[in-house]
């Protein structure tokens, strides 16, 4: 009987503990983002609506565009901050890989600025590149973005795990990235073949996921995944009718294997979010609010499946509003990759910064966008690191292996008429960091340009130029006449004017942000202005000078030898049609010796100076207002360096200077003040119609007689379009002045 007790309170025990529940197990959320360029932004509005219905991920796998908004937002970033950078960044630019013109010296700009086409040339074989686009400015905003998970390695400690896919190229078998570097890792992930230069991470060259596998839903679900949503923005394959670009077809190309995929993965999707992207193509970025809208849309039609997902989790945190470090410090540099014919020195004077300093993120992907723009790299990876008191550096430098570059232009003015260019451009050809270009102008005039430059950078930089430049030119003969007198009773009105040009320099030059340079040179010019319209006469009553020979008279043919400085500065965002920045170019000569053709050389200078600014008025609306004038010091009777103005257009040659409502070669003296003034509305995207009004006064001695601040003598107007075009510039312009002159202007392609 005393067992009975024992017995009885055992037997509540059991009953108790049987009526107890199990603890309830955590359900675990993964997040499954493919690929598909733009429409992949539709993941950013079903994101906005998984959030609204309180879900919690708890894993995320994408593939290349998938992957870049699954890691953002694995990092901390909310589904609105997702909206908000997406929707600020100009995909275009990125993709397309477009430098801006200040971070290039002034050789790159110059050569930036100059050629339609540029193609490496090895072996006397062209080569093609790998890629449209290294995917440089996408990669230095995933750094800047991914900064706060900087050091994590592992991707599974991020806020959210994370993983994605890339494909070996080698191999053809996909690649899962779950370790490394997140911005590394994510750029691989979305390297679509042709469009991006494929990337090498451990040793293996890996192209965009989506070629074997573009929903990695199997990935997810063994990170532990007990549920999957999964948005999904592939289409079909595509009829003829729609694959109308070359990207389509790449697409349509890796679809071949997905789009039989997904039929079991879409399946095996708890929750399927399928947004309609049947009218969009995998560029359409400029379309980004219907992309993101559709997402939402198709988010929203799974609504009460995600609120049921919700109501299942345990109650958790929101997630965190991640802000962007715009300043940072870095305190070490290290180099790695294939460089072996830059120094570090030439590396570091590019980067533009000092170690230990404290700099902002726009000033290393500037510096970083120095380097991209020598093009002497065919990759620049980089990786943020905490070390010490601030960030290690670490630049993974890859050598373009390509040296040498076959570039061609055209182009048509009515000085110059048409032309043709072909220029040889070889790197590294005596040393490391020089650059040695020939250009063969063909067409109405043969021309040539021969230049040889070694960078160093902010130290002094080495060149050599030679130019072969000449054209011809109706002109009145009243703007020579005090300089040739003929005989009484020899009654003429215009002339043909032949000017030839040949000049060498010798030259050193210091650069500084890329923007400021300062030179100091010699130089040899042999100029001979000639014409055929008088021929050489042997009548006696019309004897004139003795410089006709050949059926041809000289007003001047004579080797000039110089020295001279030349400072500038120029952050202009372009040449032909600035919106923004401010430029100067002043410009010294003292003239030493001469053959002296004309038997009147005596030491003289010739100073000249240009500035000016680029501004906003409103939106698409811009103002470029700009001065310059020039004079001549000395008593020298030498009239060939004069400034000569009239004409349109950009690189004229010695002192002829653009003057809008006359002619070239209009109106000329030893000295001249300009001023200018253009009003440039993009009414479309590389479209502008632009007004132009500009004043001058022009004598002798202008400004020793004061007349320099008078009235202008001449004045002139100009309504003109101009179009960016993949060859360069093209500008028709009416111009006209009031004293009655008018003209229609043409140019088609880059000046040279």
């Amino acid at each position: 009987m005393k067992t009975l007790p024992f017995m009885i309170l055992l037997l509540l025990v059991l009953h108790v503990k049987a009526q107890d529940p199990e603890p309830k197990k955590e359900l675990k959320v993964g997040l499954v983002l493919s690929g598909g360029g733009a429409k992949g932004l539709a993941h950013i509005g079903a994101l906005r609506v998984i959030e609204e219905a309180g879900v919690k991920i708890d894993y995320i796998g994408g593939t290349s565009m998938g992957a870049i908004v699954g890691a953002l937002y694995a990092s901390g970033y909310s589904a609105t901050q997702l909206d908000s950078i997406f929707r600020n960044i100009d995909f275009e630019s990125l993709i397309s890989d477009e430098l801006p013109r200040n971070v290039k010296t002034f050789y790159e700009k110059e050569d930036s600025e100059r050629y339609a086409i540029n193609l490496p040339f090895d072996n006397f074989k062209l080569t093609i590149p790998q890629g449209f686009s290294g995917g440089q400015n996408i990669y230095n905003e995933m750094v800047k973005y991914l900064y706060h998970v900087k050091d994590i390695n592992d991707f599974s400690k991020l806020p959210i795990p994370f993983v994605c896919i890339a494909t070996n190229v080698e191999t053809g078998k996909p690649v899962i990235l779950d370790r490394g570097y997140l911005p590394e890792a994510i750029m691989a992930s979305g390297t679509l073949p042709s469009l991006f230069e494929p990337a090498t991470i451990d040793g293996k060259v890996l192209i965009d996921g989506g070629v074997v596998n573009n929903y990695p839903l199997e990935e997810v679900k063994k990170m532990g995944a007990d549920i999957i949503i999964g948005v999904d923005v592939q289409h079909a394959l595509r009829d003829r009718s729609e694959l109308l670009s070359a990207t389509e077809i790449l697409f349509q190309i890796n679809n071949y294997r997905t789009v039989g995929d997904m039929v079991n993965k879409a399946a095996s999707t708890d929750v399927y979010i399928k947004p309609d992207m049947s009218n969009y193509s995998v560029m359409d970025f400029d379309l980004d609010d219907e992309i993101i809208e559709k997402g939402k849309n198709a988010a929203e039609d799974k609504l009460e499946q995600l609120e049921k997902i919700a109501s299942q989790q345990s109650v958790h945190f929101p997630k965190a509003h991640i802000k962007p470090v715009d300043t940072l410090v870095i305190s070490r540099l290290s180099l790695q990759g294939d460089n072996e014919r830059y120094t570090r020195g030439y590396v570091k004077g590019k980067l533009r910064f000092k170690l230990g300093e404290k700099t902002t993120f726009k000033k290393l992907q500037q510096g970083i966008s120095n380097l991209a723009a020598t093009g002497n790299f065919k990759t620049i990876r980089y990786e943020l690191l905490s070390y010490d008191i601030g960030e290690e550096l670490i630049l993974k430098l890859n050598e373009s292996p390509n040296r040498t570059f076959l570039k061609i232009g055209a182009h048509y003015d009515d000085l110059y008429h048409s032309a043709a260019i072909i220029n040889l451009t070889h790197k590294n050809l005596f040393f490391g960091d020089d650059v040695a270009s020939f250009d063969f102008i063909l067409g109405d005039q043969l021309r040539y340009n021969m230049q040889y430059y070694i960078d160093k950078g902010s130290y002094w930089s080495f060149g050599i130029n030679s130019r072969f430049d000449n054209f011809g030119e109706e002109i009145n003969f009243d703007l020579i006449e005090s300089n040739f007198p003929v005989s009484p009773g020899l009654n003429i009105n215009n002339l043909n004017m032949d000017v030839l040009d040949l000049t060498n320099q010798i030259y050193v030059q210091t650069v500084l942000q890329e923007e400021f340079s300062f030179s100091l040179g010699v130089e040899h010019k042999f100029l001979k202005y000639s014409t055929d319209t008088f021929g050489a006469s042997t009548d006696e009553d019309n004897e004139m000078l003795a410089n006709s020979t050949d059926d041809r008279t000289y007003f001047d043919k004579s080797n000039y030898f110089s020295a001279y400085g030349k400072l500038k500065l120029d952050t202009y965002d372009d040449t032909y049609f600035p919106t923004r920045g401010l430029f100067f170019d002043g410009d010294f000569h003292f003239y030493l010796l001469s053959s002296d053709f004309n038997n009147n050389f005596k030491e003289f200078s010739v100073a000249k100076a240009r500035m000016g600014g680029a501004f906003s008025l409103a939106n698409n609306l811009y103002l470029n207002l700009e001065t310059e004038g020039g004079f001549k010091l000395g008593t020298s009777g030498v009239t060939s360096f004069d400034f000569i103005l009239g004409g349109y257009g950009n690189n004229l040659i010695n002192n002829l200077v653009p003057f809008v409502g006359y002619d070239f070669l209009s109106f000329l003296g030893n000295s001249y003040v300009k001023s200018y003034a253009r009003v440039d509305f993009e009414f479309a995207p590389k479209n502008h119609l632009m007004l132009t009004a500009n004043y001058a006064n022009v004598d002798d001695d202008l400004f020793r007689t004061g007349e320099w601040f008078t009235a202008p003598n001449y004045s002139g107007y100009g309504i003109s379009y101009g179009l960016e075009s993949l060859m360069g510039p093209i500008q028709v312009m009416y111009s006209w002045s009031p004293e009655g002159s008018s003209r229609l202007f043409f140019s088609v392609g880059y000046w040279f």
